[in-house]
């Protein structure tokens, strides 16, 4: 028999459903939230409420956006002739924190996984290389010039960016990747902002290998 009462049982296991949230953080979250203000919890809940409600994909780049196209997409101060590929729209959160990039992005909503089931045009690829074959399609109808592969690097990360390597080669773009200064198997959200500029000032072409 469970010592809590139904609601906060229900709580606690809905809370489980984060990444990387167990049974005790979960229950200590809980907690906090049934002493913490009614206004505080009723504002966690509207905000939440308003993510699902209000947030899309920007039909672009694909970041999260509450305007179409996205704020990033229609700036006239960002260079959009230059792309950088990234993975996930938390890794195009981790390049803005280095102030150093000032092009725009395409988020691929995932990496290449045969093993998972995830093929190319399981994720943005095609809408990519229509940004690159079609300025139209692209923000601001600028052509592309240069296509910066910004993935994780680990196993699925590198084998996607060795295909996106191999396609964009067919194409009349620059194609260019992070220099190597990231841990093999790390994520890029957790490398801190000198290590990621670095990475990108010193990007290099896929010529010069993957891996």
């Amino acid at each position: 028999m469970n010592a809590f009462p139904e609601p906060v049982d229900r709580l606690v296991r809905e809370l489980q459903r984060l990444p990387g949230i167990g049974r005790r953080t979960a229950t200590r979250l809980a907690f906090h939230l049934l002493k913490d203000t009614d206004d505080h919890a009723h504002a966690l809940a509207q905000a939440i409420e308003d993510v699902k409600t209000h947030i899309s994909c920007c039909g672009i780049c694909f970041q999260l956006t509450d305007v179409e196209p996205c704020r990033l997409c229609t700036n006239p101060a960002r260079d959009a002739s230059t792309i950088l590929v990234v993975e996930q729209p938390g890794d195009l959160m981790t390049f803005e924190g280095t102030g150093m990039f000032r092009g725009l992005y395409h988020v691929l909503a995932g990496r290449i996984d045969p093993l998972a089931g995830v093929r190319p045009e399981d994720l943005t690829v095609p809408a990519l290389l229509e940004r690159i074959d079609v300025p139209e399609k692209n923000a601001r109808g600028v052509r592309v010039t240069e296509v910066i592969l910004g993935l994780n690097p680990n196993l699925e990360g590198d084998s996607t960016t060795l295909y996106l390597a191999e396609v964009l080669s067919q194409r009349d773009v620059q194609v260019t990747r992070l220099a190597r200064g990231l841990p093999s198997g790390s994520q890029l959200e957790f490398a801190n902002n000198a290590i990621l500029a670095d990475a990108l000032h010193g990007r290099q072409g896929v010529e010069d290998g993957v891996g």
